[in-house]
């Protein structure tokens, strides 16, 4: 299964599934055991972040908050970069690395070609001579490649940081979890995702700190009034403004909030409230108020039809199902109201 894994021979769906062919036909283990081993709790933590996190892709609403942070933090070059990385350390929290990742390169690249276009207009070759034009746009391409530079790390490393904040931020925190709930069975859910976010929260943003600061310091140097805009002249400014520019008509293109955005929205906080109440430690979580016996019904329900794990699989699967079925759903009602409307109207109009 090594080979497969590192070749990809086969799909990597596929590969993991070789085990349940596999193991009942060499009698290394029976298939009931292996089926549950595929049907753990940190599995269904994971698919139900997963689930999530496809939601949030395919309505693009990951991307509206990326672009509206942006235009918060504005286009100055330290606060660009800070703006950047809380971005993709927030985003990294819910989603994968990768997605978060993918999603930020494109428009991190589109601020960089602005920016610059600005820098090269700005640069007037008839008022001196050739030489010192020639050094002059060395060292604005020297200086742009270097923020190239320091901007792309910065999301790569941000989506690492903000992977560590959740449980489901990234697959070894899950693998920890299981592994912890697998040697020690009575540990009282030690690892839980309120207990795992108090702990690992303040350490990345005391990451995510140490990273900006140690590049703002590698690539863009130690001018503090340069860097955070302090003391801009008239053609910084024009700049600056034609990369805000281009940020803000990113988000024009996606229009206002479709419903289906909104629900993934209202989905997304829920289940998130869901999983910091189960079972928060310092108080007793809403698990509590459900008799035991309901869980040991989900639990062989589970084991016997692979069926998703108590408040998982609701939500996540209305995550992208109701809002595909809510925008048919609206303009069906709306239709049949508007031709209500229409036929009362002409009887009317036919009595007059």
């Amino acid at each position: 299964m090594a080979l497969f894994w590192c070749t990809e021979a086969l799909p990597l769906a596929v590969t993991s599934l070789l085990p349940v062919l596999f193991f009942p036909l060499m009698n290394i283990m029976d298939s009931t055991t292996v089926c549950q081993e595929y049907l753990k709790d940190s599995n269904m933590l994971f698919i139900g972040g997963l689930l999530m996190a496809i939601a949030i892709e395919h309505w693009q609403l990951h991307k509206r908050i990326a672009l509206q942070v942006l235009l918060i933090t504005g286009v100055r070059p330290a606060l660009l970069l800070m703006g950047f990385m809380v971005v993709t350390a927030f985003l990294s929290m819910w989603i994968s690395n990768t997605a978060t990742t993918a999603m930020m390169v494109p428009i991190a690249q589109a601020v960089l070609e602005q920016l610059h276009k600005s820098e090269e207009g700005s640069n007037s070759p008839g008022q001196t001579s050739e030489k010192i034009n020639k050094r002059n746009e060395s060292l604005l391409e020297e200086k742009h490649k270097k923020f190239s530079k320091g901007l792309s790390l910065s999301i790569c490393y941000s989506a690492s940081i903000g992977g560590i904040a959740t449980l489901t931020g990234t697959t070894p925190n899950l693998i920890l979890q299981g592994q912890v709930n697998e040697l020690f069975p009575k540990n009282g859910n030690i690892i839980n995702f309120a207990s795992w976010f108090s702990f690992a929260f303040p350490i990345m943003i005391l990451l995510l700190a140490l990273a900006w600061i140690w590049l703002l310091i590698l690539y863009l140097g130690f001018n503090f009034r340069e860097n955070f805009g302090c003391a801009t002249n008239a053609s910084s400014k024009a700049k600056e403004q034609q990369a805000y520019n281009i940020i803000k008509e990113e988000k024009k293109k996606l229009g206002s909030m479709k419903v289906a955005e909104i629900a993934v929205l209202v989905l997304f906080v829920l289940l998130v409230v869901l999983w910091f109440t189960r079972e928060p430690g310092f108080i007793p979580g809403w698990e509590t108020l459900i008799p035991a016996t309901f869980w040991t019904l989900v639990h062989t329900s589970v084991k016997a039809a692979g069926v998703f794990r108590r408040e998982y699989m609701t939500y996540q699967v209305c995550c992208h199902t109701s809002p595909s079925l809510l925008p048919a759903l609206y303009d069906a009602f709306w239709s049949n109201y508007t031709s209500l409307i229409s036929i009362f109207a002409s009887q009317v109009l036919n009595l007059c």
